[in-house]
């Protein structure tokens, strides 16, 4: 069993009047957090007081870039070309480093969101330019994406540090996918059944397909959705779950400081 591992949330996704999630409980539980840069959810008041906050915490933050769908909440496919998609994303980038420097703060790594984290898994194109985006913005920077992706083959040819994660709440195919919403079983809601799967995921590197079967995860960082029902206890359950075994709780990329 590894001394580590890393908890990681989507937060900042609320959007004016809309709220989104319990950011700040998520944020007394997680190490990491991925910030959503404008593009799927959160406006620049929603993104500075998130990155003041997951600072003052102690979290190291992440870009979660995203497709420009704000009425679909980044899970709608969008046919980019690879120049239009990796000017989106430095787009993204550069607004989400410039709020963290003005806080005295810095983004630690990368991860798309919703149907480009998707769709980046196999598409070799998009992959391409996602990490080719984040590349040129900061070479410094950590891809976090699924074992076998383009996503993370791509990131590791552009010279990028890469991080593997396991999502707590969703079920997965037995390819390494992420089994899709539209999908019966594809969500999972009970707390205790998903701290059970991770801690057995730390424990063997495995994690239930669901055609039967297991698929090897070595990850370095567990996703638990910051806008699932009952996000904040299944969050908890699982941090509890890991620090019982022994395991610590800490970023896997680190938070870097201006």
């Amino acid at each position: 069993m590894p001394l580590a591992i890393d908890l990681n949330a989507d937060l900042g996704e609320s959007f004016g009047q809309w709220s989104m999630g319990d950011d700040e409980a998520m944020l007394d539980i997680v190490s990491s957090a991925n910030v959503a840069c404008g593009f799927h959810a959160g406006d620049p008041l929603v993104l500075l007081g998130t990155l003041e906050s997951a600072f003052a915490h102690g979290v190291a933050v992440g870009a979660h870039v995203a497709y420009r769908d704000l009425a679909g909440f980044g899970r709608r496919y969008i046919d980019y070309t690879q120049a239009e998609l990796e000017a989106d994303v430095l787009y993204q980038l550069a607004a989400i480093d410039g709020m963290a420097r003005a806080v005295g703060g810095r983004i630690s790594y990368v991860k798309p969101h919703g149907a480009l984290y998707n769709t980046a898994f196999a598409d070799e194109g998009q992959a391409e330019a996602v990490a080719s985006a984040v590349a040129r913005f900061d070479s410094s920077l950590t891809m976090l994406g699924l074992p076998g992706s383009q996503l993370l083959a791509k990131s590791a040819a552009a010279g990028l540090g890469t991080a593997i994660e396991a999502f707590a709440d969703r079920a997965y195919n037995s390819d390494g996918t992420l089994a899709s919403r539209r999908t019966e079983g594809s969500v999972l809601h009970d707390p205790a059944e998903v701290a059970e799967r991770m801690l057995a995921l730390v424990r063997t590197g495995e994690i239930p397909a669901r055609e039967g079967g297991a698929v090897r995860v070595d990850a370095a960082s567990i996703c638990t959705h910051g806008d699932s029902p009952g996000a904040v206890e299944m969050a908890r359950a699982v941090r509890a779950a890991l620090e019982d075994a022994g395991v610590e709780i800490r970023p896997f990329a680190g938070d870097r400081e201006e």
